[in-house]
Order: C-alpha cells, then sequence, then structure tokens
C-alpha cells in the first residue's frame, strides 16, 4: 500500500526547500508566491537499518525499504477555497493524499518575504486550517441538501445524511473534522467518502532557525498550538546541506545543533505513526524488503499486499521476529532456538515481522 503526503502551507515557509532534500532532486524554491505552480511528486524510502541486517544474514543482492511519497503542493494563500491564489487546483491536489503535512514558518529571515508581512506560526495555521474548512462547507452545501433528497427516497441514505449534517456543523464552528469530528460523534469513513479535506490526519513540520533546532521551550509551545497532532522541527536549508553529505558527516553535523537524527527520518516515521501504519520484512537471496501495511492487519491482508493471489490462497505463515533472527544469526539457528512460529488465518501482524508466506491458488 502506498502512503502519499501532501505539502501544504504559505508561500515562503521553506515547502520546496524541505521538497528538496526529500527528493534530492532541485525543484524550484523561489522567493516569490507560488513557485510552486504545478505539484511535484517525490518518492522516499523510509530508512530502516534492520533491512541491512537481514540483507547481511540472507546474503540477498538488493534492499527495497518502504517508502512515502510526498506531494509538494503550491503555497495556499487567504481565499484559496473562493479561488485567490491558484485555489482550488491545488485544493483537490491535497484531496489525493493520505495525509496533510503543513510546514509551518517559525525562521526569521529578512531576505525571504513572508505573504502576510509577518512570521507568526499561529496566525500561519489558522489560516490554513481556515481554507481547507471553507473548501469542505462549500462541498457540503452541495452534498446536504442532495443527501437530504435521497434520504427520503431511500432510507439507508439516512445515516449519510446525519453525518454530514453533524460535520457540517463541527466545520461552522471553526474545527476540523480530524481534530473535532469523532468527538462530536462524526463517522469519518462515511466523511471521508464525500472528499472532505479537514478529516484527513495533519503533521506540522516547524521550519525553525538552527539556533532553534535544540530549544525545548519553543518546540513545547508550538506543540501546543496543534494539541495532539504530530509535529517535527527542522531547519529545511539544513536539511538540503545534510542530503550531499556522508553519513557520518551529516550525524556529526546533526549532533553539532543538538540532534540525534534528521527532520526528514523523523518526518516519514511521523508519517507511518500518524496513519497507524507499520512494516513486515521479507527477506532471501534477491532481496530484503520491507512492506507497509496497517497495525491491527492479519497475515491474509498482509500477503495481499505483495500480490492478491497470496491471501485468496492463504494457508499459513512462518514468522520470525526480527530482533530474535538478529540475536541467533541465520533463520536455521531460529528455528533450532524455538523463535520461528506457524500462524494462520487469525494472526494479527507485528512490526518487525520476518515472514514467508505459504499459499495455495
Amino acid at each position: 500500500m502506498a502512503l502519499t503526503i501532501g505539502i501544504v502551507g504559505l508561500p515562503n515557509v521553506g515547502k520546496s526547500t524541505m521538497f528538496n532534500a526529500l527528493t534530492k532532486n532541485n525543484v524550484l524554491a523561489a522567493n516569490y508566491p507560488f513557485a510552486t505552480i504545478e505539484p511535484n511528486v517525490g518518492v522516499v524510502p523510509l530508512p530502516d537499518a534492520r533491512l541491512k541486517r537481514l540483507a547481511e544474514i540472507f546474503s540477498s543482492e538488493r534492499i527495497l525499504p518502504a517508502t512515502v511519497s510526498f506531494v509538494d503542493i503550491a503555497g495556499i494563500v487567504r481565499g484559496a477555497s473562493e479561488g485567490e491564489g491558484l485555489g482550488n487546483k491545488f485544493l483537490a491536489n491535497i484531496r489525493e493524499a493520505d495525509a496533510i503535512c503543513q510546514v509551518v514558518r517559525a525562521f526569521e529571515d529578512g531576505d525571504v518575504v513572508h505573504v502576510d508581512g509577518k512570521v507568526s506560526p499561529a496566525s500561519d495555521i489558522e489560516t490554513i486550517h481556515t481554507e481547507l474548512i471553507l473548501a469542505d462547507l462549500q462541498t457540503l452545501e452541495k452534498a446536504v441538501p442532495r443527501l437530504e433528497k435521497e434520504s427520503r427516497i431511500q432510507k439507508d441514505k439516512k445515516a449519510s445524511f446525519d453525518n454530514a449534517v453533524l460535520a457540517q456543523k463541527v466545520l461552522e464552528e471553526g474545527n476540523t473534522l480530524y481534530a473535532a469530528g469523532a468527538a462530536a460523534g462524526v463517522d469519518p469513513t462515511d466523511a471521508r467518502s464525500l472528499g472532505l479535506l479537514t478529516t484527513k490526519p495533519f503533521i506540522y513540520v516547524f521550519n525553525l532557525d538552527e539556533d532553534q533546532l535544540a530549544d525545548a521551550d519553543l518546540h513545547a509551545s508550538l506543540r501546543e498550538m496543534v494539541g495532539p497532532a504530530d509535529s517535527v522541527f527542522l531547519n529545511a536549508k539544513l536539511e538540503v546541506d545534510l542530503m550531499e553529505m556522508e553519513p557520518d558527516e551529516a550525524m556529526e553535523m546533526l549532533e553539532s545543533f543538538g540532534a540525534e537524527e534528521s527532520g526528514l527520518t523523523q518526518l516519514a516515521r511521523t508519517g507511518f505513526h500518524t496513519l497507524g501504519l507499520q512494516t513486515y520484512l521479507t527477506a532471501g537471496p534477491k532481496e530484503s524488503r520491507a512492506w507497509t501495511i496497517g497495525q491491527g492487519w492479519t497475515a491474509p491482508q498482509a500477503a495481499g499486499v505483495i500480490h492478491t493471489d497470496f491471501q485468496r490462497g492463504f494457508i499459513k505463515a512462518e514468522i520470525v521476529s526480527f530482533e530474535d533472527l538478529d540475536s541467533t544469526g541465520s533463520m536455521a539457528a531460529a528455528k533450532a532456538a524455538g523463535k520461528v512460529r506457524i500462524e494462520g488465518k487469525d494472526y494479527v501482524m507485528s512490526d518487525g515481522d520476518v515472514v514467508e508466506f505459504r499459499f495455495n491458488v
């Protein structure tokens, strides 16, 4: 399953600079609004040290990590929901994403103009939220009358109509459906089926000055702005520089700023956490590979990610945890130590399971 995160934010907050670092591409990063005209898409590997170890154990020819697709969407301005700036064209691009990553400017730089004339993370967050909420209200203005009419004829449509009305109320109160929908009783699956943008999980990336990277008090205050949503703190220009360095040099640079890992590594990992995803592993002479699945998925569902035939003809799965395989050093040693299990259709997968599926079609 593919994971797509849409990168949004006001113009000149560092979206395209961050995207350059994510993809190692030279996407235009200019000091004026709407430098991004068409959405740029980059597929980024999820760092996973376990794969290197598996490749050693199985003498694999190649390593295939799980991936995250990032879509760099043009800067949104006030009035985008009414067509201001580049408007609804980019709101449509957000609909294709699984999660929304809002880049928020916290850095000060007199040479980089802010579209509102001042640096205010809280104001920037409010602007993006408002435009997405207004876009959803426009969608519901059309959907609610239609659902009401359908519910009079088809009784099974009544629940969808009631849900749309609940969602409309949440939005009219100035809240996103991701943040406040559940508490109001909104069915998220039904709301998503209407294409409502604010049902998507939010991740906030605060683009800081270099000297703010280790400022724990600042990080805490910025986290407080976004409540329980996941937050990542980075300096986009530094991330670009890190991409050009050897791993040891990059780590030394990060440590000099009081960081233990790059902001982009944090972002990829955070994306998985926000969407409730995990990975399982397969390994052999040809490749060691990570596969993306949802938390709580069963073994047959996980097998279906490789091929639908695997799920349809699932018989059983031979499973060992990565930790046990790593400590024993080989499948033969793991089996001898009683660490390898045979699991059936009801087995719920765990992150880091190393699996061989057995099936018959």
